[in-house]
Formats: C-alpha cells, sequence, structure tokens
C-alpha cells in the first residue's frame, strides 16, 4: 500500500473496452511505418502513431503544444473505432494529440517530459492491447497498465516504459493543455482490481559490479546499445530511474575515455534535467 501512495501517476478510470471492436484497426498499427523520431530515447521495437494533430499530417509526431482545431491524420482515418474510444469517453476540450505508442521487446528510457516547454501538459494512457510482460515506471516505482484502465502519468518525474513480450503493446495517449484542470472523462465502468505494482528485489553487489564493467570496452558505437542494459535492470531490480544515469555514468568511467563520461553526463542532462526545444541527442 505504501508504494501506491507513492506513485505519483493515477489511475482515473476503466473504460468498456469489450465493446469496441478493435482487433482490425489495431493489426493496422501494428503495420504502419513509424520514422524514428524518439529513436535516441528508445531501444528494440518502440514506435509512435498519430491519429489526430494539429497538422492532420502522419508524419507531424513529435508533441509541441498548439493552438489549432484538432485534425484526423490519414491514419486516424483508418481508425475509426479507435477514435470511437477517444469521442465516447473523452473531453475533447484542451485536447491537442491523440497518439498510440507501441511497444515489444523493447522500451524507452527514463525521462522527463515538457522540459522544452514552459508549462506542463496533461497525459492521459490507456492500454488497448497489453501483456503482463509490459510495464510502465515512475521514479523507483515499477507498475502495470491493464487493458482499458485510464492513466494519468505523472510526466515531470524520471518515467519510462519497457516489455520482455514478443506481443506488441499498443497504448492510446491522449495530450491536453494544460496540466491543473482535470479531464472529463464518460462512459466508465468500476474498477474490479488493485493497481499492480510489481515486486522487484534489491540489486546484489555482483549484478552492480557485472553491470559496470560490462563498459569498460565501451566505444561511441556501443554506447546506445549498451545502455539499453541499465534500463532492463531499472525493471528488473529495485533501482530507481535516476540511478540508472547515475550507473551508467560510472560504468563509462570504467572504460578510461574521458568522452564517453562527457557522453553519458550529457544524456542523463538530455532524458532528465534540461534540454531545448527541439533538440536532438546524438550519440
Amino acid at each position: 500500500m505504501g508504494r501506491i501512495s507513492l506513485l505519483k501517476s493515477q489511475r482515473l478510470a476503466v473504460l468498456p473496452m469489450d465493446s469496441y471492436d478493435l482487433e482490425s484497426e489495431l493489426a493496422v498499427v501494428d503495420h504502419h511505418d513509424y520514422p524514428g523520431e524518439y529513436d535516441a530515447l528508445t531501444f528494440g521495437s518502440w514506435s509512435c502513431h498519430v491519429l489526430a494533430n494539429g497538422s492532420g499530417a502522419d508524419s507531424d509526431l513529435a508533441f509541441r503544444p498548439h493552438g489549432d482545431e484538432l485534425a484526423l491524420t490519414e491514419l486516424g482515418k483508418r481508425l475509426p473505432a479507435v477514435m470511437s474510444v477517444v469521442t465516447d469517453h473523452f473531453s475533447l476540450d484542451r485536447l491537442q494529440w491523440v497518439r498510440i505508442f507501441a511497444l515489444h521487446d523493447g522500451g524507452i528510457v527514463p525521462h522527463v517530459d515538457f522540459l522544452e516547454f514552459e508549462e506542463p501538459g496533461t497525459r492521459l494512457q490507456v492500454p488497448l492491447r497489453t501483456s503482463e510482460e509490459s510495464l510502465h515506471s515512475e521514479n523507483n516505482i515499477v507498475y502495470h497498465l491493464r487493458r482499458g484502465e485510464v492513466w494519468k502519468i505523472h510526466t515531470t518525474d524520471p518515467h519510462s516504459a519497457g516489455s520482455t513480450s514478443a506481443i506488441s503493446r499498443l497504448n492510446l495517449v491522449l495530450d491536453y493543455a494544460g496540466s491543473e484542470k482535470p479531464v472529463e472523462i464518460r462512459g466508465d465502468i468500476p474498477a474490479t482490481e488493485p493497481v499492480r505494482i510489481m515486486d522487484r528485489p534489491e540489486p546484489t553487489e555482483e549484478e552492480r559490479e557485472e553491470l559496470l564493467d560490462s563498459c569498460r570496452r565501451l566505444t561511441a558505437a556501443t554506447m546506445r546499445p549498451a545502455f539499453r542494459r541499465f534500463v532492463e535492470t531499472h525493471f528488473s531490480r529495485h533501482l530507481h530511474a535516476r540511478e540508472v544515469f547515475d550507473w551508467y555514468v560510472e560504468a563509462a568511467r570504467r572504460s578510461g575515455d574521458e568522452d564517453m563520461v562527457a557522453k553519458a553526463r550529457a544524456f542523463r542532462t538530455y532524458c532528465i534535467e534540461k534540454r531545448s526545444l527541439r533538440e536532438k541527442f546524438e550519440w
């Protein structure tokens, strides 16, 4: 119960997902191209697909606040049942982006959203398809979002997502302007299960040393794939999201290459401390 009370992300509602025939439309998302907008922050099979935004362009998928009228993309027009979940249950007032985040056998590194903007927005996520292996994290807590649960993600603390499943988890993601006013949710059903918090053992000293030593031959070409093991350890062991970067910087030091140490520190800054509008991290 204590860890649930520490979780800043909130389960707001549960939707009647069995009322919607989504399988054929989710198969469309499975085969939809992703141009790699967030590659610096992801590993394995993570992708983003936009259904509605301010421009109506499929290629316009990187979040930014806007004052335009919400417009369906070509993908959004092909997914009427998914869009019905949005219009049936959520207020459209202040809604700026409708996207689907897809994930299997991969993840997104711990990060803080909205660092480059003056005001944070409100992000809701609803799993349309998921499995027990698909997890989210916030600070030092790892938790599971069940199908149909509506979650307000606390985006201004380090958070992450990861999955070892071969089944692609598809989360509906709704971004609203502003963070103070609650989003109206209609037609929800009672929750029948408690919030699912995952138990993780403490890392042993042997595990820590083995992971740190794995970077003794770190190079510019191996820095990005090497970081994946640190994120995976965060999901399997009781390791705070910020400690992922502490361990990675220490591991880079063991390479004896100051350029690797500087790059590891710069990645920490980019992910959880400070970045500018449209800044791209170059590995």
